[in-house]
């Protein structure tokens, strides 16, 4: 075990996280006199709204993941630890963090925890296995592989019912992310690939977006929820709302429709963006506040200066606080970590914490694309969609880019994919979609077939072999 030690005896601030708290956060205290430590378990900065764009090959990874270290390279007073975090002790202001068999022990005066959130499968997290989420860049690559395998399978099928069952996808949420999702697919299938298989018409592909409220992106209300659900229509993608999924295996999803009928969709690519879930973190720090709750996503009940009781140095921020009419957007994040600094700062001038002002959040408004020229947009009291509301998108998202290069070349691609046909980024390897497999077996060790189930999702036998004895050697370990 290592331990981190300032000897200037400057302020010290630990920021967990690198997304966009987290990395708005640290660079708001670039002038500040202190010295600040950003730990993360993932060593780039990942503008998640984009994922859909990654899974799909429109972007590479490298255009929304930029390293962190990069990022931060001028920040003198700024230094990255890469390590998850495991334990955050109030009491004796420590943050631990773990990378590989090596702890971390990083000491601090004011904490900022960024951590974010997660897919939440509301307690069904086998689900997982079959429908990954779109919270990280290993879910985009997964997903990718899986769409262009689903292709690729289909090509090769003997029976129309299996050729179907390949050409199925099954998208799990009604939110931006499903919206953005089902739309791109629906244009890979009818632009992108038209005219490059033999066997199959990848025109023949069906999009399924499944909601169990009554509504296309609730949250943005009737009218932009109706111009959505209207223009996925004429793309030809299946919308079921009202409609709950509550079983997903290899081969499909069972569904639960508001009458009470069960039935099944063949399915062999699925999507979860049915759910969030905060990181873990939020209870380890509640549970050591006296008073302070987590609410039922995990998300912890803030005080009005984002502190938690008794902890005025303690700061929780963006999709791990709950606030009321905060959404868990890239934008509350943002907000409640310059907020944080700021305290911070004042803070180090002598302001005391009962001083502070409490956080305010300014809606920017909310935006989602659902395809090519098409997006809906709601500032505020005005909502419109279409084609100016799809340029409003293209701009917000590369101002919110990090990096001039990324915003050249996603504009190149951008360029190339929506005037043209082709996308850039259309590799896939089939260890994005059965790695994962073999590291669950690793870790779990029951007693699931997991060659079997490779099997089951399209695996070939090398990759099956490599599953089962990743599985067999976590039993024998």
């Amino acid at each position: 075990m290592s331990t981190q030690t300032v000897e200037n005896g400057r302020h010290r601030v630990v920021v967990i996280g690198s997304g966009f708290g987290g990395l708005f956060g640290t660079k708001h205290l670039k002038r500040a006199d202190v010295d600040v430590t950003l730990i993360s378990k993932t060593s780039t900065h990942l503008f998640q709204p984009l994922l859909y764009q990654v899974a799909t090959g429109i972007l590479s990874v490298g255009e929304i993941a930029p390293a962190t270290r990069l990022v931060l390279r001028k920040q003198k007073n700024a230094q990255v630890l890469l390590g998850e975090v495991t334990d955050i002790d109030l009491t004796n202001n420590t943050v631990t963090s773990r990378l590989l068999d090596q702890d971390t022990v990083t000491p601090f005066d004011s904490l900022i925890v960024a951590t974010g959130a997660q897919q939440s499968y509301f307690g069904n997290d086998r689900f997982a296995t079959y429908a990954p989420g779109m919270k990280t860049i290993d879910d985009a690559l997964e997903l990718r592989g899986r769409i262009l395998g689903a292709f690729e399978q289909a090509e090769l099928a003997t029976t129309q019912e299996e050729r179907d069952r390949l050409l199925t996808f099954v998208i799990v949420g009604a939110g931006p992310t499903g919206v953005e999702l089902a739309g791109q697919i629906a244009e890979l299938s009818d632009r992108t690939l038209e005219g490059t298989f033999h066997n199959i018409d990848p025109r023949d592909a069906r999009v399924v977006l499944i909601e169990g409220a009554g509504a296309v992106l609730g949250p943005m209300g009737p009218k932009l929820g109706g111009k959505a659900e209207r223009r996925l229509e004429k793309m030809g993608v299946e919308i079921q709302l009202n409609a709950m999924v509550i079983d997903v295996d290899a081969f499909g999803v069972t569904v639960k429709d508001s009458d009470g009928t069960i039935r099944r969709i063949e399915s062999a690519c699925k999507v979860w963006s049915a759910g969030v879930q905060a990181s873990p973190l939020g209870k380890l720090i509640a549970d050591q506040s006296d008073g302070t709750e987590v609410d039922r996503a995990g998300r912890v009940v803030v005080e009005p200066d984002l502190t938690v009781k008794g902890h005025p140095n303690v700061f929780v921020v963006g999709d791990l606080m709950s606030v009321p009419n905060v959404p868990g957007q890239a934008q509350g994040a943002i907000q409640g970590a310059t907020y944080a600094a700021k305290q911070i700062k004042a803070g180090l001038k002598g302001q005391a914490p009962q001083e502070r002002k409490p956080f305010k959040y300014f809606n920017k408004g909310s935006m989602a694309t659902i395809s090519r020229f098409s997006a809906v947009c709601q500032v505020g009291k005005l909502e419109f969609g279409g084609f100016i509301a799809w340029l409003a998108w293209l701009a917000l998202h590369l101002y919110y880019l990090v990096g001039y290069r990324s915003r050249i070349v996603t504009v190149i691609q951008w360029f190339v994919t929506f005037l043209g046909r082709s996308r850039g980024q259309m590799a896939a390897t089939e260890q994005w979609v059965f790695a994962r497999l073999a590291l669950e077996a690793i870790s779990n060790g029951d007693d699931e077939d997991a060659e079997q189930l490779a099997a089951a999702l399209g695996a070939s036998t090398n990759s099956r072999v490599a599953v089962d004895k990743a599985h067999t050697d976590a039993k024998a370990g």
